[in-house]
């Protein structure tokens, strides 16, 4: 049997309060995050990280101390992997997982795909909608890993899956479920509004034609689209800013406020992240809440992110095998590229090039 490697890719957390500061370096000092000239890099990219340092552990000490990223997508992974080999279609498949900013390093991970005798590998970045800053930064990562280590065997590297019918289907119960339960949790007259939440970027990426935006709005039509809820009333928004610059918007806290001066309850559903991590647990739940409470808000609910939940982890495997029936190297969940030509951020623009 054909042994096939699945890497599959997230952006890594702390596992420790000591961790902390390291990730946040790490992080800062990806040239995808911090986009300054590189000899300026290191130094800023140190003292943004040591200036965040104390909040950030502050957040994670309301989680236990640490990120539960690597857990999740570890039980990710297994669930993806038993699903993969149960299908029986002749290959023996394998899950691998490497972070980005911290443990398991791409390093370390291609010494393990090394060692397990891989003959193929698939490529698959855990965010739906690509951006330079996430899929992007990984894949480069793997490749340079890859590349030091001696690596090479034929690979299909999966960009994005924003609009695949069975991810938009999966996180559409999701969503589904959790506004039933919160509709029958709410007086009859009050309304209910479901905010689609997205991480942010700072505007001036995405004028240099990165997708990400595009592709956040795409997978909110598709899950909406399967919805097919009379009259939803919905909006997108985004999170997490993290830098003075000006952000895409409009910005979740913005929403939230905006509904609770309207005597709108909102249902939050983290569009853009497929675990949870300080973003949902910390920022959405307690966070946000805070704000939502604080301004009067009639309902405050949140969709579950979508973690091991059978039906999305079926549709990632359907995205594997497609992946790897079809002829490209780089493809998208429906093979070619899915953008809009003036979004030049698309990796397929770079590899037509």
């Amino acid at each position: 049997m054909r042994r096939v490697a699945v890497v599959l890719f997230n952006l890594g957390g702390p596992d420790n309060q000591a961790a902390v500061r390291p990730f946040l370096e790490n992080l800062f000092m990806d040239p995808a995050i911090l986009r300054v000239p590189g000899f300026i890099r290191p130094w800023l990219g140190r003292f943004i990280a040591r200036r965040r340092t104390k909040a950030a552990q502050a957040n994670y000490a309301l989680i236990g101390g640490g990120s539960p990223l690597l857990e999740l997508t570890r039980a990710q992974a297994a669930a993806l992997e038993a699903g993969l080999n149960a299908a029986g279609d002749g290959a023996e498949y394998r899950c691998f997982v490497a972070m980005r900013y911290w443990h398991p390093f791409a390093a370390e991970t291609v010494r393990e795909v090394q060692a397990w005798g891989a003959e193929e590998q698939v490529l698959v970045p855990l965010y739906p909608q690509f951006s330079t800053t996430t899929s992007g930064s990984s894949l480069d990562d793997w490749a340079a890993a890859s590349a030091k280590a001696g690596l090479s065997l034929p690979s299909t590297a999966l960009c994005c899956w924003h609009s695949d019918g069975a991810f938009a289907g999966a996180t559409a119960a999701l969503v589904r479920a959790a506004y039933l339960k919160a509709r029958a949790e709410l007086p009859a007259e009050t309304p209910l509004r479901l905010l689609f939440s997205a991480h942010g970027l700072p505007e001036s990426i995405i004028k240099r034609g990165d997708p990400y935006q595009w592709q956040v709005e795409q997978t909110v039509a598709a899950v909406v689209a399967q919805l097919d809820l009379r009259g939803l009333d919905h909006g997108v928004c985004y999170q997490s800013r993290v830098t003075p610059q000006k952000w895409i918007g409009p910005s979740t806290e913005a929403e939230i406020e905006r509904a609770a001066h309207e005597k709108t309850a909102v249902l939050i559903c983290p569009i853009a992240f497929i675990s949870d991590h300080s973003e949902t647990l910390v920022e959405l739940d307690i966070e946000y809440r805070e704000v939502a409470e604080k301004a009067g808000i009639p309902g405050y609910f949140r969709v579950p992110a979508q973690n091991s939940d059978a039906g999305f982890i079926a549709a990632l495997a359907g995205l594997v095998q497609r992946s790897r029936a079809g002829s490209r190297r780089l493809c998208s969940f429906a093979g070619g590229r899915q953008c809009p030509k003036a979004q030049t951020g698309c990796p397929h623009t770079k590899a037509a090039a």
